[in-house]
């Protein structure tokens, strides 16, 4: 290896550690501020935050606890989930980004320490990164044993084969649906609901693209190998079955381009800026109220 590729690779590694020190101590003041405030909570947020020298072991020890069962002990749990974000900067980075997606577009989230501890689609998604990570080095069993337990506990289903980026926000979560060739870019919003499937019984690459910067609204259908372009909104409800341009909004079931396919309507602002996952849709249906 090139001294230059291993000098950007410790570069990279050392502004990882960087930014979940920063991130955990925000995390630990929080949790002593909301102790000294909430007596009750003296006991859980020590358990769970406190009692962690770092980010990755609070993680880890607060995804094994509610991911274990009769027969997954929580203790084997624990080191895997260890050994995994020790192993991949990739997956702390992700982790790192979607601690503050969350805060930052998530109107009910408080605290990162409150994400960090009751958001279950963050704990989803973080699930989903280490079972991905362990699909890839060759523990596809392992990983699918951690995709069923997270449906069940979170009631989200994320094949982990399933490509996902980073500044990820799965607002609610309940219910998402995301597929083995599926590929969701970064800083995507995802509300409940949401199925990113494929159809018929065909193998390959049968699931959605969905690009940076896309809003996908609550119960809203993404079907077949097709693309959503960056920044484009699909609208809460919406079935879509062909591609999204970059920038324009789907809304309908089927779902149709605002403006038409010819000259769709441009918005300027990223969706994933305001969360607004109804506009256009009132112009489109056309509905009286």
């Amino acid at each position: 290896m090139a001294q230059s590729t291993i000098d950007m690779s410790n570069h990279h590694i050392q502004a990882s550690g960087k930014a979940e020190n920063e991130l955990w101590m925000t995390i630990q003041e929080e949790a002593s501020d909301c102790v000294s405030h909430e007596i009750l909570l003296s006991k859980h947020l020590n358990f769970f935050v406190l009692a962690h020298p770092s980010l990755k072991h609070a993680l880890a020890f607060s995804l094994a606890m509610k991911l274990a069962s009769a027969a997954l002990d929580s203790d084997a749990l624990y080191n895997i989930f260890m050994e995994s974000m020790q192993s991949s900067t990739e997956i702390v980075d992700g982790v790192c980004a979607d601690l503050r997606a969350v805060k930052e577009r998530d109107p009910v989230c408080s605290t990162f320490c409150h994400c960090l501890l009751n958001f279950k689609g963050f704990q989803a998604c973080q699930v989903h990164r280490i079972a991905h990570y362990l699909w890839n080095h060759g523990k596809k069993t392992l990983a699918c044993v951690l995709q069923s337990r997270s449906s069940e506990v979170f009631g989200v289903d994320i094949h982990p084969a399933a490509r996902i980026g980073k500044g990820i926000l799965l607002d609610h979560a309940a219910g998402v649906i995301i597929g083995e060739t599926a590929v969701v870019g970064d800083n995507v919003a995802i509300l409940h609901g949401v199925t990113l499937g494929g159809t018929g019984k065909q193998g390959g690459d049968r699931h959605p693209k969905i690009g940076s910067g896309v809003l996908i609204g609550a119960r809203a259908s993404i079907i077949g190998n097709i693309t959503v372009g960056e920044d484009a909104k699909i609208g809460a409800g919406a079935l879509v079955l062909t591609e999204v341009p970059p920038r324009t909004t789907a809304v309908g079931r089927p779902a149709r381009l605002v403006g038409g396919r010819i000259n769709p309507t441009i918005h300027k602002e990223p969706p994933i800026e305001t969360m607004d996952h109804l506009a256009y849709v009132s112009d489109w249906c056309h509905y009286v109220i």
